[in-house]
């Protein structure tokens, strides 16, 4: 059965990773399922230098190697949300936004998710000030004033990446200093574009449209400090106030604390037999990636006595693929798009990566054509030059001058995907589908085509009955690790109901769309030109919005 596995991993962050390593190595078949960004958090990390054995490195860098090392030993990699689980029985179930597995043991490292502080206008300004990923919005507050809260490493190592963009950065911290290393405050404490204030906590943010006050109070002195942009600007409010445990999937199922992080025991098993977390979705002292691995380890080497005694106790055994990866679609989808290098021929694509799109592309049902509306600017030749190297990879696709009234003038640089009769299937990117965006653009490719990626049948019942004409305007940043799950879910249900559309925007080229919209985070969609919306949702959301 090619759905059936000896271990699936929920969560593709240091823990899964390292997890999945040791499983493939000792010739059990693991698929790790991961619904944003292989890497997890520490991804967004620019500098590790505690890590054994390796001088320095980025949070990015080190996860892919440990991606690469797994893919070496035959670890599968799926980028999909799991939406439940069963895991009662000899064999667990696992419903995911792409399918279902079954597997003898299941592998929960899901980590963990930004904490929201509360205060008044934190919700109400959520994407029009209030930020949790300086990453992604970094950018939307060039110029401007932004404050900091919190006192933690994120705070501090943050604080700094945002000078790159920020006219000035307050960091608010409601202790004395701040909780992390010294040395990792360093940084912080004498840039010269930072001002750290201690003892203080935010009362309110304000504004209309967007953030611009904040008001925050002295918890030694009692005294309020308002503060608004001398310009009369709007100003940026980064939360970075620690995590919560994502453990949402297995209330009810396991054990947990009463702060919500998985019980398990020392070999890092749960309460339900055959189910074991590693990582920060667990109780523990010290949350680090050199932690992580090694509960990745530990839980790696339970999990293949278990499934050993579950093959002999039931007679089955997962089939690993003779020449690699079974699911050649979830390797594209697994695989980070930083990985597309140019090589020798000046293709944006290195070899390894052809040969996975070619992969993809010869499961697709039909062929697309790529239909370009092109201006004279430089974002327009690498539009072109991208969509060309795509189709230079396969004959299921073929490039197309567009006609002169299919896209504005202000909406190109563009590539509508459209059928071979020229017809168009309702996915289009404006400006160049790479970095995060490579990913959701070569999945909106094989959805359109088909067969495409499974979907619950209720939701596709759903799906069916929108009638009415629906436009899904996404705005997006390639660095955003969020923004695909949205691109990615509403492109596929423009994909299977002709009233639908799905057009994605890279802020970065259309100013008129952030002001327009008043965009201050990401993902920010529009449907049918109503009011903006802002984070992640997957298919079921976005049809209760509309």
């Amino acid at each position: 059965m090619q759905n059936f596995y000896d271990v699936v991993i929920v969560g593709g962050g240091p823990a899964g990773l390292t997890a999945a390593i040791y499983l493939a190595r000792a010739c059990y078949r693991v698929l790790v399922v991961e619904k944003e960004k292989f890497g997890g958090q520490i991804t967004i990390t620019d500098e590790i230098v505690n890590y054994p054995g390796v001088v320095k490195t980025s949070g990015e860098a080190l996860t892919k190697e440990m991606q690469r090392q797994a893919e070496s030993f035959g670890a599968e990699f799926l980028l999909a949300e799991v939406k439940s689980l069963e895991v009662s029985g000899d064999v667990k179930k696992i419903h995911t936004s792409r399918g279902d597995f079954e597997a003898f043991g299941i592998l929960l490292a899901t980590g963990a998710h930004p904490r929201m502080i509360g205060f008044p206008g934190e919700a109400e300004y959520r994407g029009h000030g209030v930020a949790y990923c300086a990453t992604c919005d970094g950018e939307f507050f060039a110029g401007k004033d932004v404050f900091v809260i919190g006192g933690g490493f994120a705070a501090a190592e943050e604080s700094v990446f945002l000078t790159k963009y920020a006219r000035h950065v307050t960091v608010l911290i409601r202790k004395d200093d701040f909780s992390c290393a010294a040395q990792s405050a360093e940084a912080a404490k004498t840039h010269p574009k930072i001002e750290i204030v201690c003892n203080a906590v935010v009362e309110k943010v304000e504004g209309d449209s967007l953030v611009r006050k904040i008001t925050y109070r002295n918890t030694k002195t009692g005294t309020t400090t308002t503060f608004v942009s001398p310009d009369g600007g709007n100003i940026g409010v980064f939360v970075f106030a620690g995590y919560e445990p994502e453990t949402s999937l297995v209330k009810g199922l396991c054990e947990l604390s009463p702060d919500g992080y998985i019980v398990t025991d020392s070999q890092q098993k749960t309460s339900v037999d055959g189910v074991y977390a590693a990582g920060d979705v667990c109780i523990k002292n010290l949350r680090q990636v050199v932690t992580a691995v090694s509960d990745g380890a530990l839980a790696a080497t339970e999990l293949e006595k278990w499934a050993a005694a579950q093959q002999k106790k039931t007679g089955r055994k997962a089939q690993i693929p003779a020449h690699g990866n079974a699911n050649s679609e979830a390797t594209v989808a697994g695989t980070p798009a930083e990985t597309v290098v140019p090589d020798k021929q000046n293709s944006p694509f290195d070899a390894q990566m052809l040969a996975q799109l070619q992969a993809v592309f010869a499961r697709m049902n039909t062929s697309l054509v790529l239909k370009l509306s092109l201006d004279d600017r430089q974002v327009s030749r690498e539009l072109e030059t991208y969509m060309n190297a795509l189709a230079a990879a396969t004959d299921k696709l073929r490039i197309e001058e567009d006609g002169p009234d299919a896209v504005p003038a202000q909406e190109r640089p563009c590539v509508r995907v459209c059928r071979e009769d020229g017809s168009w299937t309702g996915l289009a990117f404006h400006g160049v589908p790479g970095g995060h965006e490579f990913t959701s653009f070569i999945l909106g490719l094989y959805n359109a085509a088909g067969p495409g990626q499974a979907i619950d049948d209720l939701v596709k019942t759903q799906l069916a009955a929108v009638t009415k004409a629906t436009n899904f305007k996404i705005m997006v940043s390639l660095s955003c690790t969020m923004c695909p799950d949205l691109v990615v879910a509403a492109q596929r249900m423009a994909s299977l109901n002709p009233n639908i559309t799905a057009e994605i925007y890279d802020l970065a080229h259309y100013p008129a769309l952030k002001e327009k919209y008043q965009v201050m985070s990401v993902p920010c969609f529009v449907i049918n030109d109503g009011p903006a919306h802002f984070g992640k949702k997957d298919i079921a959301a976005l049809l209760k919005l509309i």
